[in-house]
């Protein structure tokens, strides 16, 4: 399959899951999630906060502030995607995408070791991702490399083998179930 058409299976795949499903698949990655050395070590989390169907980040995000680590989200301006720091998860608001993003403009975030939660269409053994098509993490990873990354999926996003393109930067781990 080409992109396209992985992104199409994938989409309909994630359409046909119930909200139930979406709801027990994303209990068990915050699990396994949180579970993680990566996690443990962090000081901070620059997660995203999830859209559609995607794996549910919300209660992650809460439980890093729980445990004292500061906690991020992107917002895009134009080409860029900076990360913004979060104490307060509702003061969001969906952009022109539909996709939620911090009301503020800042301050934004600051922390060259923060774990990243990486969001992507599809994954591969090899960390090799296709995003939603934008290049803003690749961009964002581009620019601040020490980062460890982690992304979460459902099973049928993983797949054998995904070519990646010269500008592309492979996630460090992925979580499935």
């Amino acid at each position: 399959m080409n992109k396209l058409q992985l992104r199409r299976f994938i989409r309909e795949q994630k359409r046909a899951m119930t909200e139930a499903q979406i709801r027990e698949k994303s209990e068990q990655l915050a699990r396994l999630f949180l579970e993680t050395e990566e996690y443990r070590r962090a000081q901070s989390i620059y997660g995203y906060l999830s859209y559609n169907q995607e794996v549910r980040t919300l209660p992650i995000l809460q439980q890093a502030l729980r445990d004292g680590k500061r906690v991020a989200v992107p917002k895009c301006y134009g080409e860029e995607m900076r990360f913004i720091w979060l104490d307060d998860l509702s003061a969001v608001a969906k952009n022109a995408m539909g996709i939620p993003e911090p009301m503020a403009d800042g301050p934004v975030a600051q922390d060259e070791t923060a774990l990243v939660l990486m969001p992507g269409v599809a994954f591969d053994q090899a960390g090799n991702r296709i995003g939603y098509g934008g290049g803003y993490y690749d961009k964002f990873l581009a620019r601040e490399g020490n980062h460890p990354t982690l992304a979460l999926c459902y099973a049928f996003q993983m797949v054998e083998h995904l070519e990646a393109e010269e500008f592309d930067i492979p996630v460090d781990r992925v979580l499935w179930v």
